[in-house]
This record gives C-alpha cells, structure tokens and sequence, in this order.
C-alpha cells in the first residue's frame, strides 16, 4: 500500500546527542557552566526572571485548587499509570512538574540570550528536567504497589541493584542480564566459517540456504564502534539468514576488538584490511566483484574503500553499495554539538592517545544519554525503585557487547566531525590516495531512520548526494539499529521511498511515497539485479588457499 507522508510534516529525530557527541564526548563542567550562565543571566535581568516566577507561581496556585493545566505527551510512558490522573496527590504532582517544566522552556525562549546560549540552556534543562521527574522517586505509583506487594522485598532488592551498578556498571543503571545471552549459542548462530584472519579482522562465510547461489558475493562490513552480530541476533530477525535463503552468498567481517597495542590502527588500517577481506571474497568465490554493505561506520570505511579503489583505477572490483544508517556527510546541527570547540575535541584525542583506546563504556554512557528516559530513568525505576532486574532484549545485550576504539581511529573519526572531508574533492586521504565520492560511479543503496538520533535521517540523505552512480535512497520508520532490524512480517514496519533525488531532504519527503511492509525485499530486488547469474550452490566453505579455520561466530568477538 502506498500513500504521501503525511503534509507539512517533516520528521525531525530526536538529536539533543549524536555520533558526533558519543565520539567527541560531553563534559560535565561545559554542562555546569551552562547552567552557571542561565544563572548569571536571572540574576542580571531581575524583572524577566520575576515575571516568569510569578507566571510559574500563578500556575502552581491554580494546580493546588486542583486545575489540570498541562496534558503529558502520550509517547511519555513514565505517567502511563492511571493513578497520575485519578488520585489527587499524584495529579497535583504531576501537575507542578508539568509547570515548571513549561515555564523553565517558557524563560529560556524569552531571555536576551544568543541562539546558541537558548540552545545550549534548552540542552542542559531538558536532561536536568528529565532528572528531576516525580516518576524518578520512591512516590512513583508503580514503586509503592510493588513496595506493598512484596512486603518491602522490592526496596532491598532495589539497594542491592545500585550498589552493584556503582561497583560495575559505571553507575548507570544495568540494561541487560549479563547472562540472558550467550554469543554463538543464542545470538550469532547462523552456520559458517572463518576462512580469513589477519591482524584486524576475521572474515566469516556463511553456510548456504538455497539450492542455487548467485555469483557475485555480499561482503558485509559492520561498525567498528559495535560488535558484527547485530546482523544475526536470532532467526527471526536475522539479517544474514534472510539473504542466504534468498540465494546470495554471504560474508561478514568481524573486527578485532582492539587493546593499547593498537593504538596506531586508523582509517587507513581498517580500509586496508577490508580491501583484502574483499579479494577474499573474490578468491574464494570466483567472481570479479563483490556487493559490499556497511553500516554506520562501516558505511564510512566502505566509502572509503571505493575512494581508495577508484584512484587506483581498481572500481570494477565493487559491483554494489548498500550504506545503513551511514554518515558520509559530517555536518550535524544539534544543540550538543555546542558544546564541542578546538579545546574539547584537542583533549579527546589526547585522552585516547594517552589511553592508547577509546574505551567502549564511555562510548555507551554518551549513548545512553542520547535517550535517557528510556536508557537510563526507565531502567532506574525497574532496577532500582521496582527492584526488579531487566528484562533480557537481544538488541541491548548486544548493545551493551562494547568494544574498544585505536586512539588513531579515534583522532580520524574527530577530525571527520571536524571538517566533514569527504564533502569535497581530495578533503580525505586514504591509504595515501585522495577520495573523490563524486567519482565513485558505483551503484548504491542508502537507508536511514526516520527516527534515528545518532545518524539523523537528513545528514544520512545529503551524504547519499555525495556519491557518484545510480543512488536510491529509503526511509524506514524506525530508530539507528531497528532500521537495520526490519524483517518481512513486522507488524511496524513500513518505509518511505522516491525515486527523484532533490537536493533538499524536505523537498524529497513532501514528494515521497508511503509503503507499508519491510524495506528488505526492496532491497534483496535491488542487490539481485546487481549480483550476475545465478549457478548451483556450491556447499563448500572457502577453497584450497583459504581453507576454513573455526566455526562461527569465530574467536575476535569473544576478545572482551
């Protein structure tokens, strides 16, 4: 079924945080010293700051008489319990938090402050709002019925959660059972091989599911922020799976997990390997080309790759491009991104070469931040207020399977952020040889999420503008990981589609078409066109010259 989105509605993710923050990082005193100057700001400007109090006061007066002055957003899921509207108490109380709420927006918005001031005081008053909801407390309506329900079993366990979370989660509320999965037996499950190692990455491929193959091979190259198996989390949603019984032939990177040893790898290294994981692909299948497919990152170093290709006139190796959730173009606008200056990214890149490794954990607090209602205070009530544990989520636990970054890395991914290099001709150099997108002639596939916060949607649109070739670019309905996650037969599933690429995301939405169902088969359409003939399935892993090592999911996704 298709229909127009929706008119005169743009989507617009939810960005306070993006990858720019998770890789440059936030810090705390630049949080603080924004709250210091809205502070300043009250106080040398007495009558602005007491004409929104006595707003604020007025309203609170209103809210004690029993006025139902605010409505909470239904996607706010903390106030969903109806004792928030039907008892008087909780009614006022949440009434109050409503108000402040408002009015805080309210005085920010009407201050004499720059843009960039508003932005930042919105920032920094939205993540200290979201602290300081009654939801957050011990009174939480859900807390007290489970109080009473376990006879206070629920308080003691809940104590026992936090200190635990203090002693090894960082002090951020756990998201996950650490035991609820185990890598190769409940996730990661797909039959095949390691057939290639080297210093950086294995190369696993997959068993077939069909009678017949097509020739051409699908290398798939996930992030090195995160760890291969969000493509094969389980049968059901098991990205690998679906184009092996869709007769493609599957290959999958798995990247080394790195440690201080390797605080030399950068971009170079990673497109380096890759190249050669690539022309084993090529080795072991015969075919002289290969379909690649990155996401996030490894959408970057795909691209990259391409670059590298076609200034050594060595393109026709790559027959196709599928990029997820992948930024190519840099330039992000959130207010977050405020706060990163030359003296911020300078002391990221230090601390990481110091380090030798940009530890996963911190990667992940950024991240949880991103979302932190749903992160970090709906796991607060259920762990430690409900004292329950979290309920076991494959995509968390695999979420939570951190991996480390080479500072190098870390230091060319900044200075992506920083100059947005590969918006022009020559801005990046890789492997000693300058990328020219516009060059790439390959055909590709883009898809983004409509509600992505760490790649938004629009930036992932522009960097499809970038490159060269036939492009076609969709728009699923879901967040950063579960727009890669859309099987055929999810009930949410749809996407947006247009063919026309128009320089401007908005002008390409308002002509774009609605279609219900799972962007996958779009896809596997698309990369069959792209993949040659199709031949007998050869059942065999690997050949005489890489033969198979281990089984899958190999050995480098177990280094923690």
């Amino acid at each position: 079924m298709r229909e127009k989105p929706a008119p005169g509605v743009l989507p617009t993710p939810a960005t306070l945080f993006n990858a720019h923050s998770a890789i440059s990082g936030l810090r705390g005193r630049d949080l603080f010293s924004t709250l210091r100057s809205v502070a300043s700001h009250g106080l040398r400007h007495p009558l602005h700051s007491a004409r929104h109090a006595l707003a604020l006061g007025g309203q609170l007066g209103r809210v004690l008489l029993g006025e139902t002055l605010h409505t909470p957003s239904p996607q706010d899921n903390r106030f969903s319990d109806p004792t928030w509207q039907l008892n008087p108490f909780y009614r006022r109380s949440l009434q109050a938090y409503l108000s402040w709420q408002k009015q805080s927006q309210s005085w920010i918005d009407d201050s004499g402050m720059s843009d960039d001031d508003r932005a930042r005081a919105h920032f920094a008053f939205a993540l200290l709002n979201d602290a300081v909801s009654p939801s957050n407390t011990l009174l939480n309506p859900l807390a007290v019925k489970e109080l009473l329900n376990s006879g206070g079993h629920s308080v003691v366990r809940g104590i026992g959660h936090l200190f635990d979370d203090l002693l090894h989660n960082n002090g951020l509320p756990s998201q996950i059972t650490k035991h609820a999965f185990e890598v190769g037996k409940t996730v990661a499950t797909t039959p095949g091989s390691v057939v290639f190692r080297n210093e950086l990455l294995e190369l696993i491929q997959y068993k077939p599911m069909s009678e017949k193959q097509y020739a051409t091979p699908l290398l798939v190259v996930p992030p090195q922020i995160n760890k291969y198996y969000i493509f094969d989390l389980s049968p059901a949603n098991s990205f690998v799976q679906y184009a092996l019984k869709n007769n493609l032939q599957v290959f999958m990177i798995s990247w080394r997990n790195p440690d201080v040893r390797h605080r030399e790898w950068g971009l170079s290294s990673y497109v380096q390997a890759a190249e050669e994981a690539m022309n084993v692909c090529r080795a072991i299948t015969g075919s002289r080309e290969v379909n690649l497919m990155g996401a996030c990152a490894g959408g970057l170093t795909i691209a990259a790759l391409q670059g590298h290709l076609q200034a050594k006139r060595q393109l026709r190796r790559v027959a196709s491009a599928s990029y997820l959730v992948s930024l190519l173009d840099s330039q992000l606008d959130s207010p977050a991104t405020l706060f990163v200056d030359e003296q911020t990214l300078e002391a990221a890149k230090r601390r990481s070469y110091q380090q030798g490794v940009l530890d996963g954990r911190d990667m992940a607090r950024v991240f949880a931040w991103m979302r932190p209602n749903d992160l970090i205070w709906n796991y607060w009530v259920n762990n430690y207020l409900l004292g329950k544990a979290p309920p076991p989520f494959d995509i968390l636990y695999w979420n939570n399977d951190n991996t480390r970054l080479p500072a190098a890395l870390h230091g060319d991914l900044l200075d992506f952020f920083k100059h947005n290099p590969l918006s022009h001709a020559g801005g990046l150099e890789v492997c000693g040889t300058p990328i020219d997108l516009s060059k790439v002639n390959v055909d590709s596939f883009s898809v983004a999420g409509i509600n992505d916060h760490i790649t938004p949607w629009d930036a992932v649109y522009r960097s499809t503008l970038l490159l060269g070739g036939e492009r076609r670019f969709v728009l699923s309905n879901s967040g950063h990981v579960q727009s890669i996650l859309n099987p055929p037969g999810h009930p949410k599933a749809n996407y947006i589609e247009n063919p026309k690429l128009s320089s401007d995301p908005r002008a390409w939405y308002y002509d774009a078409n609605h279609v219900d169902g799972s962007w996958w088969p779009r896809w596997l359409e698309w990369v069959q066109e792209r993949s040659g003939t199709q031949r007998e399935t050869l059942m065999a892993l690997g050949n005489q010259h890489y033969p198979p090592m281990e089984a899958a999911p190999g050995t480098y996704i177990h280094v923690r």
